[in-house]
């Protein structure tokens, strides 16, 4: 379009009120937007935490069921120990239902029993002797005295100790048969507390331990 004719144009819109359309250049292409960023793709967890991930999944447990632990009659008691030191901590709801529980824990506990012997032995022996003697050639007359002194001691010393030893190896897992926990204990009995008796109050101690650390991991960790 020439330039007479398009100030003409211009003129005629004008009149028509399309201010806008007088104003634009025809000669000016309208301006291209730019195109937004890419969106970053979050890097993906290739190094996770299997520990982090058991241990988050441990505050989700509501009820648990401890079942029969082996190891003969002692690892009875022992379960009956660990089922009173977890509820008295109120760290669960120990049901005896294993269809109501969220998990369960399981494994051995023996209580062993063997005598510790202690001996020793110590001996003294003391001796000393002593002899004198005086006389001469042309006399008779003679003189002698001899002393002798002897002491000894012997004493054996023996103790023989009835102690208990008990152990347990304990893992607490969840429906699906992942195991979320698992602890081993001993003793040989504390100030106030047989051996069996501590080691389910060390579980116990142990498993607190354990959930108040799973309470600091990060969230991203917890709700994986």
């Amino acid at each position: 379009m020439k330039p007479g004719r398009r100030t003409a144009a211009r003129q005629l819109l004008l009149g028509f009120g399309l201010t806008s359309l007088a104003g634009a250049d025809d000669t000016t292409p309208p301006p291209v937007p730019a195109p937004p960023p890419a969106p970053v793709a979050a890097a993906p967890n290739d190094s996770p935490d299997p520990i982090g991930e058991g241990l988050s999944q441990l505050l989700r447990i509501r009820r648990l069921h401890i079942e029969a632990l082996t190891g003969g009659e002692a690892a009875n008691q022992i379960r009956d120990m660990i089922i009173s030191s977890i509820q008295s901590a109120g760290l669960f709801a120990i049901t005896e239902n294993a269809e109501r529980a969220d998990a369960f824990l399981r494994g051995t506990a023996e209580d062993l029993v063997f005598n510790e012997q202690f001996q020793s032995s110590e001996s003294l022996g003391v001796r000393s002797g002593f002899s004198a003697g005086r006389g001469g050639i042309s006399t008779r007359n003679s003189e002698r005295a001899a002393g002798n002194v002897g002491l000894s001691h012997d004493e054996n010393v023996r103790i023989q100790e009835r102690k208990h030893e008990a152990v347990a190896a304990v893992r607490i897992v969840n429906k699906d048969g992942d195991v979320l926990w698992s602890t081993t204990q001993e003793s040989l009995g504390a100030k106030f507390r047989g051996a069996s008796a501590d080691v389910a109050d060390k579980i116990t101690r142990q498993l607190r331990t354990d959930l108040e650390k799973a309470r600091k991991l990060p969230l991203r960790t917890a709700s994986n």
